[in-house]
């Protein structure tokens, strides 16, 4: 009986061995997939952080001082060109108009008697142009009165959205005092630095006369529905950051963009003969990164390759691979340099299109 079941015991031994061992050659074996980086005309983005900002964005001050008597707009309103926004107690500035006019009253009579008295040879010539002079600095004076009364009326200088109040109905106004702020967001700016070496690459690239187009990616990370170009560049570069900050100008026709916000720019750039390869084939040591390479015989090599441009899911290689070679696509770490495995070959066009079908799920 004890005979029979060692060998028993034996037999099930064995076979859990004989398992492990066919489980451990299935993994040995497993095959891996293997492609070629793809070398093809491309465009890549280039993302900047930007500041937008409104081509008309003014701070609406008191010309003179008094108190608040009227606010006829509201924060956020949008306001035409000309309209009234906001009025001083004008009392003491109409009675400097009235007192300038009486003045001026009195200068044309004594001119005109002055004139008369001097064409009957009355009075002298000097007498007559000193009149001339009175009366003349009398108009004058008027028109300094009436232009201190017009400044109690805030008129907006053009079509705009109104900001928020800095002062409140009743209060004392100083000359000069910030009032509110009057965004023109029809046309934004859009602000964004440029390292120089990226700085000289555009210079090279872009025609002097032709314009380069960049999109907008909002705070939400949607890109903003109209195309900007580039239309400055700041004479200097920043000594402490080592960028040049670039000006794009963007059409805001629904007025969805306002003053202050921020967002990214991204400004194409067209490549030629890129080659690229999908993210999931690299792996890093350090602060470098690697493929397989795979040779004929299935024996697989770490090489080292520098990245010009990540783009989704995919990189640009800037060297260190050829579009002949071949590279292990993925499973990178259930294997080893120098090590020898089956493979299939696999398009890598097929296989980035599974990419995208994936994330776009």
């Amino acid at each position: 009986m004890r005979r029979r079941l060692s060998i028993a015991y034996l037999a099930s031994i064995l076979f859990v061995v004989s398992c492990s061992e066919h489980k451990a050659e299935s993994v040995t074996e497993s095959t891996f997939k293997v492609t070629s980086p793809i070398q093809t005309d491309t465009t890549i983005y280039m993302e900047y952080v930007a500041q937008i900002h409104s081509a008309n964005h003014i701070e609406l001050r008191s010309q003179e001082k008094g108190y608040l008597q009227k606010i006829f707009v509201d924060e956020g309103q949008f306001v035409k060109k000309g309209q009234l926004m906001f009025k001083l107690l004008p009392s003491i500035y109409e009675a400097e108009v009235a007192k300038a006019r009486a003045e001026l009253n009195f200068a044309e009579i004594e001119f005109k008697n002055t004139k008369g008295l001097a064409e009957n040879n009355v009075v002298s010539t000097s007498e007559l142009a000193m009149a001339k002079a009175k009366l003349d600095k009398a108009k004058a004076e008027l028109q300094l009165a009436q232009t201190h009364l017009d400044f109690t009326e805030i008129r907006a200088p053009f079509d705009g959205i109104m900001d928020k109040f800095q002062t409140r109905l009743g209060s004392l106004v100083d000359e000069g005092e910030l009032l509110t702020s009057l965004s023109d967001n029809s046309k934004m700016w859009v602000y964004f630095n440029v390292a120089e070496s990226e700085y000289l690459d555009y210079i090279k690239k872009v025609k002097s006369k032709e314009k380069q187009k960049v999109f907008l990616q909002m705070a939400n990370k949607e890109i903003f529905e109209t195309t900007g170009y580039v239309e400055t560049i700041e004479a200097d570069f920043n000594n402490e950051t080592g960028n040049i900050a670039f000006r794009a100008s963007f059409p805001n026709p629904k007025g969805i963009l306002r003053h202050g916000e921020t967002g990214n720019i991204m400004m194409p750039i067209k490549l030629k003969n890129a080659i690229i390869i999908p993210q999931k084939s690299t792996f890093d040591v350090l602060d470098k990164k690697y493929v397989y390479k795979v040779d004929e015989k299935g024996v697989i090599t770490s090489s080292q390759i520098t990245i010009a441009q990540e783009i989704s899911h995919l990189y640009v290689v800037a060297s260190g691979l050829k579009p002949s070679d071949k590279i292990l696509l993925e499973g990178l770490g259930k294997v080893k340099n120098n090590e020898k495995i089956k493979f299939n070959y696999v398009s890598l066009v097929k296989e980035m299109a599974e990419i995208k079908n994936i994330h776009a799920e």
